[in-house]
């Protein structure tokens, strides 16, 4: 049975909100189970997926705009809790006969807001910092809800009406500025809502596991790993649900960092027992790529020959598990391999539409082109979770740290982490660099602190430098260590000097050709994480 069949969802209705995947995240680290779906959904459509709670998130419009995503009044006759945030919570308030009006008095950014009492806010500081974002306000609560907080631009900033099970907040909860935002959209779900906390790492893998051995049933499936922790933990999941039915592809393009390779071929195997087919396209993918600079060229370069391996190692699989077919066909002529597992997680579904289309997009990105007479379905066990789930299902799975932990890496490797052409000679120095700045971060204990810490090789730029007692002209290498929560936005990371320092001297003195280390402090937007 489907998990979304197992867990009844608490609903996130999406206004337009650049937040609603973090709201639908921050309601399942309160363990419990979310969807985000559109504010076009229409009462029936909420009704039939019978779920626990509805919450309305925020949006860029006015209720009072023409055009506005609008909020049927019926939604409050299904007898549901309801939480508004923002925008939702102002379309709350005008539905119910509230007041919603432009007060002159806009709040963008951290405010001060002053608590009265209720279940959200009670026994929280009386004055607290959040983060805003509106023109409009609430200034008349709908008859029978409490007002327990208000901001300067906000005569109503939050209401409750615990009988019916309905609240709401101006501002934004699920944002790191709102520091007890957590708090308070949990108090919504557990003690207003009164949905327990179910949705744990045990639980989830443990229904995801039954969900891929309903699908394949005595099926094959074929995996392509790119050492990724999402790759690896949809193979992990669905190696205990069918075991040696699964057999994992990982190529080798020469363009990953130090050890990872030997990690997956050693960690991920002793881990899990999967059947693992390494391909070393190592000579044809740097042939390919030999005098090429351009960044965009690298990306298509490395995305075909990748499709082209990946291509040749499913043939190679279908073959041998090929079998004689029960209308008389030669064996090998029928596929035994029915499915292909991949890691979508529940982003690439949201944005994607929800659904519709989810797969192409998804099977583009991973794998492209494959043959025409190589069809299979597809398995994704990870469709439902956020980066941070999946994480906690690994581990619950026993796959090391190594692997679960993994930063963040993009899929054409190093090849984007070196400006200029990528050469053999060039990835062993950065993979060098790379290592220490690991290892360094590892060391200082920042592993947790940081989204991910590319490292970058100024191939075609030389520097004067001197080491020793001669003039030297090296390379530079530039550290873009960054925090995120999705790496839709990021800022750069303030490490501390002495790991800097210990990082900047051991390039220097232990990477040929390298004489000066550089920190990248630019946030996303405007920099991209990664430089090419």
């Amino acid at each position: 049975m489907a998990v979304a069949e197992t867990q009844r969802p608490v609903l996130v209705v999406d206004f337009g909100a650049q937040y609603a995947q973090l709201i639908a995240r921050r309601v399942r680290e309160a363990s419990v189970y979310s969807e985000v779906v559109p504010h076009t959904i229409t009462v029936e459509e909420i009704a039939e997926k019978k779920p626990l709670a509805v919450i309305l998130s925020g949006g860029p419009s006015s209720v009072y705009a023409e055009g506005a995503p609008q909020l049927d009044a019926r939604l409050f006759d299904l007898d549901l809790p309801v939480f508004g945030i923002c925008y939702g919570f102002q379309a709350m308030a005008q539905a119910l006969g509230g007041t919603v009006a432009h007060t002159g008095t806009r709040e963008y950014g951290r405010t001060e807001l002053s608590v009265d009492g209720g279940i959200l806010h009670g026994g929280l500081p009386t004055r607290q910092p959040v983060w805003m974002s509106h023109g409009d306000a609430v200034t008349d609560a709908p008859a029978g809800f409490e007002v327990t907080a208000t901001s300067a631009g906000a005569p109503v900033a939050a209401f409750e009406d615990r009988a019916r099970k309905l609240a709401g907040v101006q501002y934004h909860p699920e944002v790191l500025h709102s520091p007890h935002g957590q708090q308070v959209l949990s108090r919504f779900l557990h003690e207003i809502a009164g949905i327990p906390g179910a949705w744990t790492a045990s639980n989830i893998a443990e229904a995801l596991i039954a969900q891929v051995r309903e699908q394949v049933g005595d099926g094959h499936a074929i995996c392509g790993l790119s050492g990724g922790v999402d790759s690896a933990v949809a193979a992990a999941l669905v190696q205990r649900a069918i075991g040696d039915r699964l057999t994992c592809v990982f190529v080798d393009h020469g363009l990953l960092r130090a050890g990872e390779r030997e990690q997956v071929q050693r960690d991920f195997v002793a881990a899990t027992g999967a059947k693992l087919v390494t391909v070393d396209a190592v000579d044809k993918f740097l042939g390919e790529l030999k005098g090429v600079t351009d960044p965009e060229e690298k990306r298509k370069i490395i995305g075909r020959e990748f499709i082209r391996s990946f291509e040749d190692a499913v043939s190679e699989v279908v073959r041998s598990e090929g079998e004689t077919a029960s209308d008389g066909r030669s064996a090998g002529s029928v596929p035994k391999v029915e499915f292909l597992v991949q890691g979508t997680l529940y982003p690439d579904v949201v944005e994607s539409g929800g659904g519709a289309g989810t797969a192409n997009i998804k099977s583009h990105h991973n794998v492209g082109g494959l043959p025409d007479d190589l069809e299979f379905a597809l398995v994704e066990p990870l469709r439902l979770l956020f980066k941070d789930e999946v994480r906690a299902v690994g581990r619950e799975l026993g796959l090391p740290e190594e692997i679960v932990a993994r930063q963040p890496f993009p899929g054409p490797g190093l090849a984007i982490r070196i400006i200029g052409e990528v050469t053999h000679d060039r990835l062993e120095l950065l993979r060098q660099a790379d290592a220490i700045a690991r290892e360094e971060l590892t060391a200082a204990g920042l592993d947790k602190s940081i989204w991910q810490c590319p490292v970058v090789l100024l191939a075609d730029v030389r520097s004067v430098g001197v080491q020793g007692d001669g003039r030297t002209y090296g390379h530079p290498i530039v550290l873009r260590p960054v925090s995120s929560e999705d790496a839709m936005t990021a800022d750069w990371t303030r490490l501390p000097y002495e790991v800097l320092e210990r990082i900047s001297t051991r390039i220097t003195n232990e990477v040929a050709e390298v004489n000066r280390v550089v920190l990248d402090v630019t946030s996303k937007p405007p920099g991209t994480i990664e430089w090419e």
